[in-house]
């Protein structure tokens, strides 16, 4: 006779804010955030999220599973504001800060928040919620708003302790970029986001620890979020850059000042790290992991970041629905050669616990070296868009979460993204790939950005249009694009337009879209017309 097995049916998992906890009882005197000239310890950190944390539930009156809507550019108040609302069992859900106060306002009504905590510097955004919320809290003053400096103070010194999770609740609504519509609301849960960082810790960082240093470059509000809590599960100090326009020569300074040892941002931001003369004027020996992501670097960004900064590139490649956790391009697969080895494209291989297809549109796993959607499964994978059963219904299939981005795999199962479904376009029944182009057009010397939009054609459907952005100090000439081309893309992929602009537009995060360029360009009446002589 067999024995029956009965297992317990709780799905508890540790709060995120408990990491904070173990930190500021193990290393209470140690700095865990820079800021404007300032420190917090560990044990500071830890005082004034239990005091905030305090406010929320009781103060303010928040209930479990309430929604907290932050409008903010990076400072040390997002950090106490995240874990603090972690801690209180609530739902963080941080706006973009360089939207305008009706997209901020959609966002409030989407997330269904209780209460806003809003900086100084936006009190539009604070009128187009205010209705909607129960309680408005400014960081630096508004009027009619709580105060978040007094708010904190008078709750100093009490310590509500970490709220009983699931593994399975929401702590954070992440908004996607909205790059084909009205942005989504990602629910992230306790059990998702405590895989992703300890993932961080061991695929990103291995080794992270109490004696390292992370530069917050990105906006909090998205992927450096879960960054930086990789930095607080693992006992690392935040060193936070001043707000304003990112300025490389005060980057380069808080690396040598901290000793920063990882930093996590986007190639295009990597790529003014490596391109400033600052670089050489302050000691960064201590990096030990440049984590970039958002999009494959092209490969002659990574060869001159490689010889400026020795191999501490780190790629990662993942949507916010899967916590940035899909694949890790390790410092070993960095190379300057430019052999076979050097796989140029590729942003890596899965990471410890994903798994990785390649689907046709019929859901048929695709061979390597064969394109179409990457789908994944893993701990990472989110359970679902917030009170969204369209989007969600579209999103997963037999199990799968789609991601929308196309791509292929190599034997040893590298992954290569040839770009998002939507960027494909269609020239004379025949598939076009901009990325691959792309990353040709970028070996000619003096070329700093590309992008290729496809556009209506009368006789091919579409066409490629090449929007341009020279180095400083160097002029582009079309012809001689064309001749760098010439034999080395087949003929149909060669683009039929060239728009050269001094500047390439790129969202809060730095990121090159396919959809911002598409409406520089149409704003300024640079979309050919295809219709005949214009009509």
């Amino acid at each position: 006779m067999t024995a029956s097995l009965s297992w317990p049916s709780s799905t508890r998992v540790p709060n995120i804010a408990y990491f904070l906890t173990r930190n500021a009882r193990r290393q209470p005197d140690a700095v865990a955030i820079v800021y404007d000239g300032r420190t917090w310890t560990w044990a500071e950190f830890d005082a004034r999220v239990s005091a905030l944390a305090a406010a929320l539930t009781g103060e303010l009156g928040l209930q479990r599973g309430d929604r907290v809507l932050v409008q903010s550019a990076n400072n040390h108040q997002m950090l106490e504001i995240m874990m603090a609302v972690f801690r209180a069992g609530l739902v963080w859900a941080p706006a973009n800060f360089r939207q305008s106060p009706d997209e901020v306002a959609f966002q409030c009504g989407k997330s269904r928040a209780r209460a806003l905590f809003v900086e100084t510097g936006f009190p539009g955004h604070a009128e187009a919620c205010r209705a909607m919320v129960d309680h408005v809290v400014a960081i630096g003053g508004l009027p009619g708003a709580l105060d978040y400096e007094d708010l904190v103070a008078r709750h100093l010194g009490q310590d509500p302790g970490n709220a009983e999770v699931e593994r399975d609740d929401t702590c954070w609504l992440f908004f996607t970029s909205g790059s084909t519509g009205r942005p989504k609301a990602v629910a992230l849960t306790h059990g998702q986001l405590t895989f992703t960082i300890l993932n961080h810790i061991s695929d990103l960082m291995p080794g992270l620890g109490l004696q390292d240093a992370s530069l917050v470059v990105a906006p909090l509000s998205h992927g450096a979020a879960a960054h930086q809590m990789a930095q607080i599960a693992a006992g690392a100090k935040s060193v936070i850059l001043p707000q304003g326009r990112f300025d490389p020569a005060v980057a380069w300074k808080a690396v040598a000042d901290w000793r920063v040892t990882n930093m996590f941002t986007v190639p295009t931001i990597v790529k003014m790290l490596v391109e400033h003369p600052s670089v050489a004027d302050h000691d960064h020996s201590s990096l030990k992991q440049v984590v970039y992501a958002g999009a494959p670097m092209y490969r002659a960004d990574q060869k001159r970041a490689l010889e400026t900064l020795g191999s501490v590139l780190v790629q990662y490649y993942g949507l916010g629905e899967v916590t940035g956790a899909i694949t890790v391009l390790r410092p070993e697969d960095h190379t300057l050669s430019d052999g076979p080895e050097s796989r140029p494209g590729t942003c890596g291989v899965e990471r410890t616990g994903i798994q990785i297809t390649i689907q046709d549109d019929e859901g048929r796993i695709l061979s390597p070296g064969e394109t179409g959607e990457i789908c994944v499964v893993g701990p990472a994978v989110f359970p679902g868009y917030d009170d969204d059963a369209g989007a969600n219904a579209k999103s997963f299939r037999n199990g799968w979460f789609r991601t929308g981005d196309l791509g292929h795999t190599d034997p040893q199962g590298f992954l290569y993204i040839t770009g998002r479904a939507s960027d494909m376009y269609i020239s004379g029944g025949s598939n076009v790939y901009p990325r691959e182009i792309e990353e040709v057009l970028l070996t000619f010397p003096g070329l700093s950005e590309v992008a290729i939009l496809g556009v209506p054609d009368l006789r091919w459907g579409e066409v490629g249009l090449c929007v341009c952005v020279a180095e400083p100090g160097t002029a582009l000439a079309e012809e001689a694009l064309r001749q760098h081309l010439d034999g080395r893309v087949a003929k149909y992929k060669l683009p039929s337009y060239f728009v050269f602009l001094d500047e390439m537009p790129k969202t809060a995060y730095g990121k090159i879209t396919k959809k911002l360029v598409r409406e520089e360009l149409t704003a300024r009446g640079l979309i050919p017309d295809p219709s005949p002589a214009g009509a």
